[in-house]
């Protein structure tokens, strides 16, 4: 079953989170995982969320998720991460589509 991972990103210093993006999307690929949303534009439909930046990953499962997730290389690109940003994550397991 599929596992998505879903973050609600608030950048302070984008020319960090920048290098940050080019250094992930390697590793999140060598997970099996792919990005379905990446910032863009949105809308909020109901509550009081107010997203700053979203960004959706699918997994093939939420074991590969929390393989990439716990990896030593993302808890370093973490790191970089928390530097230039805060973020709040969920991951969900789904249907593949």
């Amino acid at each position: 079953m599929a596992a998505y991972a879903i973050f609600d990103v608030d950048i302070r210093d984008m020319e960090q989170y920048q290098k940050y993006m080019q250094l992930v999307k390697p590793v999140i690929e060598a997970a099996g995982g792919r990005y379905l949303v990446r910032g863009g534009a949105f809308k909020v439909h109901e509550g009081d969320w107010l997203p700053r930046r979203l960004v959706l990953l699918e997994f093939p499962s939420m074991e590969a998720m929390e393989t990439f997730y716990h990896s030593p290389v993302y808890q370093s690109l973490k790191t970089l991460r928390e530097a230039c940003s805060s973020a709040r994550s969920v991951s969900v397991e789904g249907l593949a589509c």
